[in-house]
């Protein structure tokens, strides 16, 4: 025994021995004991697969360099979401008021649960099943959980990713394709296409010639192959990135993360010198306080913040995972998570620059129209040109003598004002039209770019960086997938990567067909929001409440070198968990409240129309919850039960040093000596005194600090300082 040892100072001092085996092995170095004498449980020590699994460990891929990491954090949490869903949410819940809730969710949500993500990942070193399996191995369904959701979301994500695609290519044409109504000929006559004379040139190009949707979710009309190929491309790019493991798709990163806030401000830029834009942005920011009291704005921002750092996925873990054991992840996350909100306020500027200056030009388009018709009632007598203010110029009709000359003519016409058919055409009302998701990107916003001068360049611009966000957080979804799947069943990346992406592919194309939009839209709905809040209130209890909130405290400070501030102990233990459950209910609530239903584009009315799910429809929706959740009830029920082995009954644990260690402290007093010399307690005398020792005010002892399960399989771990799971 080594001279330095605990037990050997003892034998040589005068002081009487109070402590028993268990406390003298909490002390020593760590000892594996497969390959000692003192292995009792029969199990042999395999040589060469501990060594296998030493070298797995020490050879586990590693980011380059800390700024990859960053940016594929950032590229993976800054996601599409950021730029149309953001802004839309922004604007219909008070404007500047919405940043307050979004941004106080952020800090006592956000924050703490990102923070938390990245901490596991990285104290770990697996992704999301082997973390949970280590943690709690009742509810190791997290990781399967996080598995099934990040292929559902990848499934329609990656055809977003196909749409940008198709219009990128698209916009390498002067005009722009969707710039005017195509012209069709009815026998010797030429005419405008009636489903796009009704709506406009960027509607129709989106419905007719991009998706080419039915009328229904229940007619199918068969696969797009436009579509078809731009999904096999997205699906090709994911792939590639995925295959060269995270070297490769770091060095991704680099462009797809940076590129899109280089399009951003050039966008910025551009949009706040177009004619109309401050009205957007005034419009944007001017606060609307009454909102902040409404319990549905914090419900919607709560959501917003949730999906938009990628809360549950497992993607977050998985990055981390790759980390070193002393990177400091408390900067990661408030680094990564405010980086996402700035990016959120920045895509909100341009969105309202760009759609102030739509909204000018619609409304300049609404006062021609409505003086023309004016003009007609004046010529023929409806009207008395009594009506029109003497300063009025029709040639040089401003909004502002528009609305003046609008108010005179409903006053004095009151009674028949609106056989009329006259339109107010107030800015305020164009501004308001609220837009989000496929409508801002695919609707208003290629409508805004027909007006800018040398439009193809920056339509190819706006859609390459769509791509781009889209295949940032595509990677970090995918490796929400891969990693905790090759972690756990040792499969060959390079396969199983390939597999993957080939079976999405042909999953995939129901989103595809004609009816297609609809089934994106039944995914984004429901396949992710209430399984991922389940997902993340269980990692929440699983670390606060079941393995403890003081001891991973205490393991954060060995990782970092100082010890987190005492705020996240308070959010992890009790705030966060209690927001998300809130949350989770008002979810719940809001999915039994409103029907589900989706908006249909009906050809002959070239309009949308709100249609309720059908019966099968409704039968998909519940199955997608139901599937993705389904791993959390099924892994508890089989290991609580004992159906299938957790592995925490087996006390011969490999004890490298820097590794697990088992604290035995959770042994009855009589069964200590059992576990060194004997398998019966009564075979050998205890050699101490079974009582335990004083160790001093503040202090606990072995058995004390067992009382809450732990560990890997919540039966007694404690982590060395550099621990890694053993799957």
């Amino acid at each position: 025994m080594p001279k330095n040892s605990k037990v050997t100072q003892r034998e040589h001092s005068s002081e009487h021995v109070t402590e028993s085996v268990a406390d003298l092995l909490a002390h020593e170095e760590p000892v594996d004991y497969k390959r000692s004498v003192l292995n009792v449980t029969g199990e042999t020590w395999d040589k060469q697969k501990d060594a296998e699994d030493e070298l797995e460990a020490e050879n586990r891929p590693a980011w380059n360099s800390k700024l990859q990491y960053i940016l594929a954090q950032i590229g993976y949490s800054v996601g599409l979401g950021n730029v149309w869903r953001f802004p839309y949410l922004c604007q219909k819940n008070g404007g500047g008021a919405y940043l307050v809730p979004y941004l106080v969710l952020l800090i006592i949500i956000g924050l703490p649960l990102f923070f938390l993500e990245l901490a596991v990942g990285q104290r770990i070193r697996r992704g999301s099943i082997g973390v949970w399996n280590y943690i709690c191995p009742r509810l190791g369904g997290i990781g399967y959980a996080s598995c099934l959701v990040c292929f559902f979301v990848g499934l329609y994500y990656n055809v977003i990713i196909g749409w940008s695609i198709f219009y990128f290519f698209k916009s390498f044409q002067y005009p722009l394709p969707w710039s005017e109504c195509p012209i069709v000929k009815n026998g010797t006559v030429a005419v405008v296409e009636t489903e796009c004379e009704r709506s406009s040139a960027t509607t129709y190009f989106w419905y007719r010639e991009t998706l080419d949707i039915s009328d229904s979710i229940s007619e199918s009309g068969g696969l797009n192959w436009k579509m078809t190929l731009c999904l096999l491309v997205a699906w090709s790019l994911v792939g590639l990135a995925m295959i060269k493991g995270i070297q490769s798709s770091g060095k991704v990163m680099y462009f797809s993360s940076l590129f899109p806030y280089v399009v951003l401000v050039c966008f910025l830029v551009r949009g706040l010198l177009l004619r109309g834009a401050v009205d957007g942005i005034m419009h944007m920011f001017t606060p609307k306080l009454d909102k902040m009291l409404d319990p549905q704005v914090w419900r919607e921002a709560a959501t917003q913040v949730f999906f938009a750092l990628g809360l549950g996925f497992g993607g977050v873990i998985a990055f981390s995972s790759y980390n070193k054991q002393d990177n400091n992840c408390h900067f990661d996350a408030t680094l990564v998570s405010f980086i996402n909100f700035f990016t959120s306020v920045l895509a909100t500027l341009v969105v309202f620059a760009v759609l102030g200056f739509k909204a000018n030009i619609m409304n300049e388009k609404c006062v021609v129209e409505n003086a023309e018709k004016i003009l007609g009632y004046l010529n023929t007598n409806v009207l008395s040109h009594d009506l029109i203010p003497p300063h009025v110029n029709f040639s040089h009709l401003t909004a502002k003598d528009y609305n003046e000359m609008y108010r005179v003519i409903m006053t004095v016409k009151e009674g028949h004002f609106k056989e009329l058919g006259l339109d107010a055409c107030l800015l305020e009302d164009e501004l308001n039209k609220s837009v989000q998701g496929t409508g801002l990107a695919f609707i208003a916003f290629t409508e805004a770019m027909t007006h800018f001068p040398a439009s193809p360049f920056w339509s190819v611009m706006f859609f390459l960086m769509l791509i781009n966000l889209g295949l940032g957080s595509m990677i970090g979804t995918m490796s929400g997938i891969t990693t905790p799947i090759i972690d756990t069943f040792k499969v060959r990346k390079e396969v199983f990567t390939v597999g993957c992406c080939i079976f999405a592919f042909l999953v995939g194309l129901i989103f595809v067909q004609r009816s297609g939009n609809y089934f994106v839209t039944m995914f984004d709905d429901y396949s992710a929001t209430l399984p991922l809040t389940v997902v993340v209130i269980l990692e929440n209890i699983a670390v606060a409440w079941i393995y403890g909130t003081k001891k991973f405290m205490q393991e954060l400070t060995e990782m970092l070198g100082f010890r987190p501030y005492q705020f996240y102990y308070y959010a992890w233990k009790y705030v966060s968990p209690i927001c998300m459950a809130v949350l989770m209910t008002a979810s719940i609530i809001q999915l039994g409240v409103s029907p589900p239903g989706y908006s249909a584009w009906i050809r002959e009315e070239a309009a949308e129309k709100f249609l309720f799910y059908p019966t099968w429809a409704m039968a998909i929706l519940i199955s997608l919850i139901i599937l993705a959740s389904l791993p959390l009830p099924l892994v508890f029920i089989l290991r609580q039960f004992h159906l299938v082995s957790d592995g925490s009954n087996a006390l011969s644990v490999t004890y490298k040093k820097g590794r697990m260690m088992k604290d035995i402290s959770n042994l009855e007093d009589n069964d200590e000596t059992r576990f060194i010399l004997s398998k019966v307690p009564s075979e050998t005398p205890s050699p101490m005194p079974t009582h335990r020792s004083y160790l001093g005010p503040g202090s606990n002892s072995p058995m004390e600090m067992s009382n809450a399960p732990n560990g890997r399989y919540g039966s007694g771990y404690l982590l060395a300082s550099t621990p890694e799971s053993e799957l």
